[in-house]
Order: structure tokens, then sequence, then C-alpha cells
């Protein structure tokens, strides 16, 4: 079972603990779409694009860590576009589970608390990561902003997936 949608009469301290709080919504979100499937449901692409669900979580790791790790931080990470192949959009190998997928998930979303509860903002990414410039740097509301649509149309993608796999629909 996924996490509550935030409320609108929810009680914010403010916008960042905002995103925090749908981050964490849609987080739960995916991790409620891919449980209790097989590993053949979870390989198995429904769709003519061709992206399977264990795929598309794997999508939103390292997308995040894109953005936040090595794009507002300018850390450098190992295989920032590690999710993608020259032959496939999207890459997963035999040896990756879904497990280990969404614990990573997670452990992600933990690393973006923590950079938006140690910075405002409007504070520009770091350039030497993601950013080459600081003309290119934008700021941590638009990543987030940025992070969050991913998240939202993803989660949608897996409902449309999930119910093409066994007829279950909505949040949860």
């Amino acid at each position: 079972m996924s996490l509550p949608l935030p409320s609108p009469h929810d009680s914010f301290s403010d916008t960042a603990s905002r995103f925090l709080d749908y981050l964490d919504f849609y987080r739960s979100v995916v991790s409620t779409k891919v449980s209790g499937l097989g590993d053949h449901q979870l390989r198995q692409s429904r769709l003519p694009s061709g992206w399977s669900p264990i795929e598309l979580v794997k999508h939103l790791v390292f997308m995040e860590r894109r953005w936040l790790v090595w794009g507002f931080r300018g850390e450098q990470v190992e295989s920032p576009w590690g999710d993608q192949s020259l032959a496939e959009v999207w890459a997963v190998g035999p040896d990756e589970s879904v497990a280990d997928l969404l614990l990573a998930l997670h452990r992600g979303g933990m690393a973006t608390r923590e950079i938006v509860e140690g910075n405002e903002l409007a504070t520009r990414a770091q350039v030497g990561g993601r950013f080459p410039t600081a003309a290119d740097a934008p700021t941590l509301e638009w990543i987030l902003f940025h992070v969050l649509q991913e998240y939202a149309r993803h989660a949608g993608h897996l409902d449309i997936a999930r119910e093409l796999i066994d007829g279950s629909v909505g949040e949860d």
C-alpha cells in the first residue's frame, strides 16, 4: 500500500517540504505498482515502446541521482547514464533484482532529502557534474519540479502497465 497523497489541507512548513512529501508519495506508488509481480512480469514489456516495469524503476533510480547528486551537488558518480545502453533506452541486467532497485530508489530519496534540507530552493546547481557552466546550472527548485514530474509521469506509466498485466488500477 502506498503512502497517502499529500492533502491540499496538510500543513507544510515550506515548499521544500511539499516537494519532499510528494516525492516520497510517488516513490511509494512506484514500489506498490511493482510489488507482487513475478520476475517475468517485471521484465516483460506490455507496451509498443518496449520498456518493462523493472527497467522503469531502474530509470527512476538513475534519473534522480543524475539530477540531484551528479547535477545539483556536482559530484562525480559512477555511470550516471547506467540505466541506458546502446541497444536499449533502458537496460536491466539479469542479475539486477527489483528488490535491490527499490532499495536504491529509497536510498536515493534519502539523499534527495538531505540535499533539499541542506539548501535553499533558489540555490543553483554546482558546475562540473552534469552542468558544464554556471549558465547551464538550474536552481534546486527547477530540478525538484523536473524530478517530481518524472516521478508522476512514470508512476502513471506503471499504472497502465500494471493494469495490462493483472487489472490492478489506481495508486494502490
